[in-house]
């Protein structure tokens, strides 16, 4: 371990509350800078526009993150010159935009950027194979879906996750839905390998419903998995 160049003297409170190389006044300095800084942070969210502020993309929040590292080092560092913050600003802001227009002119360019909506349920069933290209479990799944007040996969008709991340889902009408995959966390606890009763019983990992027997042990057709919980087939209370 490399030795200090100068010994710290602890609970030193003229080194912990004022710096060593900055005189007392430079605390004005910092709290000029500090209100410039916070004056262009919010003419750049001017600029991203109400939807920016709600609802951030990967774009928009690395636009955000750019911003905050070029405002917070302003804000207090004293041999960072606010002229080039303002270029900075300046710069970010102007990419901002020039990216939007990129993205309403040419979707491929968006979709590359931004990402697309990827389908995850259909028909009360998890499409794996789009499922396992996102960075997403099961748990997080169902539980963006129980928010929704969703009891089980045979509520939904389809699922997406959106380029923001959020997921957003359409229903079956009551006298359309059908049996499927419980998604509270008491009923999948209770899966199961040999079913216990005949009746119809939902894969664990795709929800892929089947009528099963009493004492049946098999594997899912659709995903292989031998782990079945009982379907359930209420209706959505919204």
């Amino acid at each position: 371990m490399p030795l200090l160049l100068t010994s710290i003297n602890p609970f030193d409170w003229q080194r912990m509350l004022l710096s060593d190389d900055a005189p007392p006044l430079f605390l004005l300095e910092v709290a000029m800078r500090c209100v410039l800084t916070y004056l262009l942070t919010l003419a750049a969210l001017r600029v991203t526009g109400r939807r920016g502020v709600r609802q951030l993309s990967i774009f928009e929040l690395s636009i955000i993150l750019a911003l905050g590292s070029a405002a917070g080092d302003a804000m207090f560092y004293d041999d960072v010159p606010l002229t080039h913050v303002a270029v900075v600003f300046a710069m970010v802001s102007g990419m901002y935009l020039l990216f939007n227009r990129l993205t309403e002119r040419y979707p491929r360019f968006s979709d590359w950027l931004e990402g697309k909506p990827v389908l995850l349920v259909a028909d009360g069933q998890i499409q794996l194979d789009n499922f396992r290209r996102q960075n997403l479990t099961q748990k997080e799944l169902f539980g963006e879906l129980r928010q929704l007040q969703v009891e089980h996969l045979g509520q939904v008709r389809r699922a997406y996750i959106e380029a923001t991340g959020n997921i957003s889902a359409y229903f079956f009408e009551d006298d359309e839905r059908r049996p499927g995959l419980p998604i509270w966390p008491e009923r999948l606890d209770q899966e199961q390998r040999q079913v216990g009763a005949a009746g119809p019983h939902a894969c664990c990992q795709c929800g892929h419903v089947r009528e099963l027997a009493r004492g049946a042990v098999m594997a899912c057709p659709v995903c292989r998995t031998d782990a079945w919980v009982p379907a359930c087939e209420t209706r959505r209370v919204g």
